[in-house]
């Protein structure tokens, strides 16, 4: 018997059935609660995929930094950058997307699932502008789910103890890692 999991049939069997009420938790548009928990957020990861694969990029900025339009619409601005573009080539091939949104201090997370598209409005940019620079682009997400995530892994990751940090001498420096990996891949210059 194999201890690999390959049908859904199996999987339920080993995990057992969602309560009911964690299937009817989401939602299709952007209430209240939503939106001050959007408002709150300084930081989400966007899940994309694409031909080249999947790609979760870290955003962040000021609270409120992704704008609700309206309860079907979000606008999410995207910053100059290292120009790889994986999320956004991902978009351009296959629109669904994932968002999870973080607030420091709450072990809850926030996820939106939708279709997105990517806009060079003028007016959509300086909406989103950052101090007074327009977006590069705006992600414009066309609201298909919204739910609240249980907060147990976030607890269990102590994610927001200060006590738990790791100090700057626990990891390499970001441009050691960078030549480290360029160096693997061939490419050291």
């Amino acid at each position: 018997m194999s201890s690999h999991v390959t049908t859904e049939e199996e999987l339920l069997r080993h995990y057992g059935a969602p309560h009911p009420d964690m299937l009817r938790k989401q939602i299709d548009r952007l209430d209240e609660h939503a939106r001050r928990w959007i408002a709150a957020s300084p930081f989400l990861l966007l899940a994309t995929l694409g031909p080249g694969g999947l790609d979760v990029s870290p955003k962040g900025d000021a609270p409120g930094f992704v704008r609700v339009l309206d309860e079907r619409t979000l606008l999410l601005p995207d910053r100059p950058g290292n120009r790889r573009l994986d999320g956004l080539r991902n978009i351009l091939a296959d629109p669904r997307v994932g968002l999870l949104f973080l607030v420091p201090g709450r072990s809850e997370s926030f996820r939106v699932n939708g279709r997105a598209a990517i806009s060079l409005d003028d007016e959509l940019r300086t909406l989103c502008a950052q101090d007074g620079k327009p977006a590069m682009s705006v992600i414009r997400i066309a609201v298909e789910e919204v739910f609240l995530h249980c907060g147990r892994s976030l607890r269990a990751a102590d994610l927001w103890n200060p006590e738990r940090r790791r100090g700057p001498d626990d990891l390499a420096a970001p441009g050691a890692v960078l030549k480290a990996h360029l160096a693997l891949a061939g490419k050291e210059r």
